[in-house]
């Protein structure tokens, strides 16, 4: 692998780190946001900006619109992106929709990608992901799916509630995944303004940099026809590995970016606050977390290039997305918490952003899979791969 970039990947980074600092980070502070995320104005003014610089929907085809970005380009891109929270919403490649939106190129018809695919492209709606449901319905464990679809002349009926359902408030299009009369699953495409779709609340979570928040809602007697079945009937569980090893890896590119912001942050307090007669960077209790943050950033860094490089080369990388997303979602968390220590009483006010990362990244050792189901899926293959091996002749 070499880590060398090229010339044109060099100036789609230095382009966005320019757009996300001049362009996105001064509306940080807008008032047109809450604690379930930037408001329907906000986002539209920020993909709009984004519109305009030429960075929309990078991940996109070009076919559909976008740049046709490899995955070590997303790399390099996502994590600038992501050094201001409100840059993965302006550029369109946020949670749920950047994983939607390869989903649906990978899967969805020509009459699907015309009717839900191509406007979200250019920015004009967004979509949501129903799987997780409340218990003893599918968390991490996809298998214990609840949620019904049973076969209704020409189409289906979906029945079931789901839950953390992220960016459902306000969204054009939900992507359904439910149970089949067979066991297997099918994953559904419905517009959200249906009868049968019932948003019940939003719930309060400790991230408020999702448009929409995370949503409960319910399918009643959803009526979904047979064209509008994403991929084949009873693929559901396949497609969702199709999205969800890319989509972790995205994950850990645009929370380095948040983390290289926290970090920024206290170089340069460290740098300034003075205590006990020397800046706070020379003292060796806050030197050594300054070098363990760059020691987890280069880490994390890493991982995720050799893992997105891997799926450039056409692997599938469960195993590979699985290492990544752990190493980088506590990596990063890290990185965040030093910040805050190093910080003092400002990492604990809003007077710093270290404050607002911090509640913002600590989902993300949960989302896309706990650490410890990723851990423990690592172990199984691990072990199956050595009886292999065992059991090969010499």
């Amino acid at each position: 692998m070499n880590f060398e970039l090229s010339d044109e990947l060099k100036t789609l980074q230095r382009t966005t780190r320019d757009f996300i600092r001049e362009q996105i980070m001064p509306l940080e502070n807008d008032p047109r946001q809450d604690a379930h995320g930037p408001h329907a104005a906000l986002r539209d003014e920020l993909v709009s900006r984004a519109r305009a610089a030429g960075l929309l929907t990078p991940h996109a085809s070009i076919g559909m619109g976008g740049l046709g970005l490899s995955h070590v380009a997303k790399a390099v891109m996502f994590e600038e992106a992501g050094y201001s929270w409100l840059g993965p919403t302006a550029l369109n490649i946020h949670a749920p929709d950047e994983g939607n939106i390869h989903l649906m190129e990978e899967v969805a018809s020509a009459a699907q990608k015309q009717r839900w695919l191509a406007p979200q492209v250019k920015g004009f709606t967004r979509s949501c992901f129903a799987m997780t449901e409340p218990s003893p319905g599918a968390g991490a464990d996809p298998g214990m799916l609840q949620t019904t679809a049973t076969r209704d002349g020409r189409g289906y009926r979906i029945n079931g509630t789901k839950w953390f359902i992220t960016g459902a408030e306000g969204a054009s299009y939900v992507i359904v995944m439910a149970r089949m009369e067979d066991g297997t699953a099918t994953m559904f495409l419905a517009d959200m303004d249906q009868p049968g779709i019932v948003h019940e609340r939003n719930m309060d979570a400790m991230d408020r940099c999702f448009t929409g928040g995370h949503a409960v809602l319910r399918f009643e007697n959803l009526y979904v026809p047979e064209e509008d079945v994403l991929g084949e009937v009873g693929k559901g569980f396949r497609y969702a590995q199709v999205r969800l090893a890319p989509a972790r890896l995205t994950h850990c590119m645009r929370w380095l970016g948040q983390a290289r912001r926290a970090h920024d942050a206290a170089v340069d307090h460290a740098r300034r606050r003075q205590a006990f007669g020397r800046p706070l960077a020379e003292h060796e209790g806050v030197g050594f977390m300054l070098a363990d943050n760059d020691m987890d950033l280069h880490t994390a860094r890493l991982h995720i290039w050799h893992t997105a490089w891997m799926l450039d080369q056409g692997e599938r990388c469960n195993f590979e997305s699985s290492r990544a997303k752990v190493v980088c979602s506590e990596a990063e968390w890290r990185v965040v918490d030093r910040c805050v220590q190093i910080l003092g009483g400002q990492g604990v006010t809003a007077e710093k952003e270290v404050m607002r990362i911090f509640t913002d990244m600590r989902a993300f050792r949960i989302y896309d899979g706990p650490s410890e189901v990723h851990r423990w899926s690592m172990a199984r293959k691990i072990v199956q791969a050595a009886d292999r091996h065992a059991g090969a002749p010499a």
